[in-house]
């Protein structure tokens, strides 16, 4: 049963950005609304109205009436979204409009707006689970967020800090790619301590790490690929990275490993599954030499650890293109059936 037949009137929610660019994106837009306008679906096109502003748009679309809320944008869109989204009636649908497009490419949905429009027309809806961060922000409030396609703490999430949103415009992936190997030969790995729930020994565990990344997705796309093996959206745990080093080679080595979509080990990497996950600093007896290490979930900056990761299941629908629904399907009876053994990489 495709969307066509159960959606009565959709919202598209775009981010605008300044500049010559925003007339394209809002053509863009306009033509993907155009697409689900022809088939029969009432849709309004909205701006986000400033910062971490489109999940409080999506939930009001949401309360008028809409039936599906389409992210119109990269991750970072999606995200804004999905905070007004979970355990909501109506369907989470992507237009891929920004710079790593990791959720939609893991998907399958079409890069092309109006392409993707189509796509979502034969969808098929999915119920998923989703990550929720429990940290505290810059002013010392307790808050929390929800995410889809990954979260880190340590180098990664530096990288956001330290990354300018007008060179990430300008520079697209590239930016992301030259920021990381300049952090990867200038920051200091600092050590910090993760608890977790091992789901194939069952016992609670401590590791102290330089990098953490708890992923929900299979395929990143890009020169990525599969960051992380094991991970999938119809599990309900999380695939998590602990990278037990501080040495660099091992960062290096392990991204050439998903790069070139290998499986040779690496030291001092290690993959496991759990549903909660827990990150501190580590005890310092001179607290000036502490080090701030900030989480990111996402791609969008968070805070400082420490935080707290848990797995909310069936709380989330997104539509998921007809060639790929058949594949979850399946992949889904074959983890329950024999959820795969995560086995450390050393």
């Amino acid at each position: 049963m495709g969307l066509k037949r159960n959606l009565k009137k959709a919202a598209l929610i775009y981010n605008p950005i300044s500049g010559e660019k925003n007339e394209r994106r809002l053509a863009q837009v306009e033509a993907a609304a155009q697409v689900l306008r022809q088939g029969g679906i009432e849709t309004c096109v909205l701006a986000s109205t400033g910062p971490r502003s489109a999940g409080q748009q999506a939930r009001a679309q949401v309360e008028a009436g809409c039936d599906a809320i389409f992210a119109c944008g990269g991750d970072g869109t999606i995200h804004d979204v999905l905070q007004g989204m979970v355990f909501s009636p109506a369907v989470l649908a992507i237009i891929p409009m920004g710079t790593a497009n990791a959720l939609a490419h893991d998907l399958r949905i079409p890069r092309h707006p109006a392409a993707a429009a189509h796509a979502a027309l034969t969808a098929e809806p999915r119920r998923i689970a989703v990550g929720h961060v429990a940290y505290q922000d810059g002013a010392g409030e307790s808050t929390s967020r929800y995410f889809t396609v990954a979260l880190g703490a340590g180098v990664d999430a530096h990288l956001f800090y330290r990354l300018q949103a007008a060179m990430k415009q300008r520079m697209g992936m590239n930016a992301y790619y030259a920021k990381a190997f300049q952090l990867w030969l200038t920051h200091d790995l600092t050590p910090f301590e993760v608890e977790f729930g091992d789901l194939r020994s069952g016992l609670t565990r401590k590791e102290t790490v330089t990098q953490v990344l708890a992923v929900r997705i299979t395929q990143f796309g890009g020169v990525l690929r599969k960051l992380a093996p094991g991970a999938a959206l119809q599990r309900n745990d999380l695939r998590i990275i602990l990278f037990k080093t501080k040495s660099r080679m091992p960062y290096l080595l392990y991204l050439m490993r998903a790069m070139l979509n290998a499986d040779f080990p690496v030291p001092g990497v290690e993959l496991v599954n759990a549903a909660k996950l827990l990150c501190r600093p580590v005890a310092h007896a001179n607290a000036a030499k502490k080090s701030r290490i900030y989480a990111e979930a996402d791609g969008e900056l968070l805070a400082t650890i420490p935080i707290e990761v848990t797995m909310v299941p069936s709380a989330l629908t997104v539509l998921v293109p007809q060639t790929l629904a058949t594949e979850k399907v399946r992949d889904h009876l074959m983890a329950t059936a024999a959820p795969p053994m995560p086995r450390p990489v050393s």
